[in-house]
């Protein structure tokens, strides 16, 4: 996503087209997000309060499995000296990214989860 992503931004180009069908597609599914200032604007919470959503405190472990694949993702990417490059790099390593690796991470989930537990919602080692 180009420029800086607002409030509105992630009503109108993520939520509505989105997440809000694929929601609507899954009865009782619940929404996972994490406190950024877009997902807290005053407009994203209106547009969410039609879906269940899952209340993420304000410190809380970063149990989303896509961080970490980003985190991979940041370690392979080479330097870049345009946008435009810098696109073309981030589609050519997640067109390659091991689907292993995604596995894994969905797997290893209840285990970051009880660590996150046994922690008191402290650092884990994941």
């Amino acid at each position: 996503m180009r420029g800086t992503l607002t409030g509105q931004r992630y009503v109108d180009d993520i939520l509505r087209p989105h997440v809000g069908p694929f929601l609507n597609g899954l009865p009782g599914a619940i929404f996972q997000q994490d406190n950024a200032r877009p997902h807290t604007a005053r407009v994203a919470q209106e547009f969410l309060r039609h879906f269940q959503t899952l209340p993420w405190p304000a410190r809380s472990p970063d149990l989303f499995p896509v961080e970490h694949v980003r985190n991979q993702l940041k370690r392979q990417m080479p330097s870049c000296h345009s946008v435009h490059g810098l696109e073309l790099a981030v589609q050519d390593l997640w067109a390659h990214l091991p689907e292993d690796n995604i596995r894994c991470l969905i797997n290893t989930m209840p285990d970051h989860v009880l660590a996150c537990i046994a922690a008191g919602g402290g650092p884990t080692r994941y």
